[in-house]
């Protein structure tokens, strides 16, 4: 692949992982414009689905991030490679709003309040859990960060990401109410992508 195409890609990923936040910023600037919170496509629950969107798109992220290697694996597509990192620090980007939102907006950036919600609701517990392990995964992404602590050190801080992946999979099943299929299908994608890793390895061709 020639370096302007995969600098275009890479751009491109930036691009698309920015929209969706880019149009919820949007939708709120017409509310405070005074359009309702309908109209402005939020329903009537604005911050609720505000949360709910930016956990969506936290998790999108983080299953694109975790698709990158075992698609090189069954593909050789080495020019897939630079994508991990972006796709991960989006995925925390996005985790980060979402808790900012959901402590500010939905529970008044009171402390007490924010502690009383996690003792009752496991889900949010299991939130915090995937916020705080992707954490060092976003504090330790540059390269400087993989001489500093060497490889191997690296490599293992960084499964981190797979149980934050099974923490976020269980935090969207139980924050949804009522049995409901797309958090499921959520589960069954980061699974799969788990099984894929087992496949053996093909030779990449660079």
């Amino acid at each position: 692949m020639t370096r302007g195409r995969s600098l275009a890609l890479r751009w491109g990923v930036q691009v698309a992982m920015a929209l969706p936040l880019a149009i919820l910023v949007g939708r709120w600037l017409m509310m405070a414009g005074g359009v309702s919170p309908l109209d402005a496509g939020l329903t009537a629950e604005p911050v609720a689905e505000t949360i709910n969107r930016l956990g969506l798109w936290a998790l999108r992220a983080l299953w694109l991030a975790l698709a990158i290697t075992p698609l090189r694996r069954l593909t050789g597509w080495a020019w897939l490679a630079p994508w991990r990192r972006p796709l991960g620090l989006w995925a925390f980007a996005y985790g980060c709003i979402h808790l900012l939102v959901y402590f500010v907006l939905d529970q008044g950036a009171a402390f007490d309040l924010l502690w009383a919600d996690v003792v009752k609701h496991r889900f949010i517990l299991l939130g915090m859990a995937t916020w705080l392990m992707l954490l060092p995964l976003a504090l330790t992404s540059t390269r400087a960060s993989i001489r500093r602590l060497g490889g191997r050190r690296w490599q293992a801080l960084h499964r981190l990401v797979y149980p934050a992946g099974g923490a976020a999979a269980i935090h969207f099943i139980l924050r949804v109410k009522g049995f409901q299929i797309e958090p499921w299908i959520y589960a069954g994608l980061l699974l799969t992508l788990l099984g894929m890793r087992m496949v053996p390895r093909r030779r990449i061709k660079v």
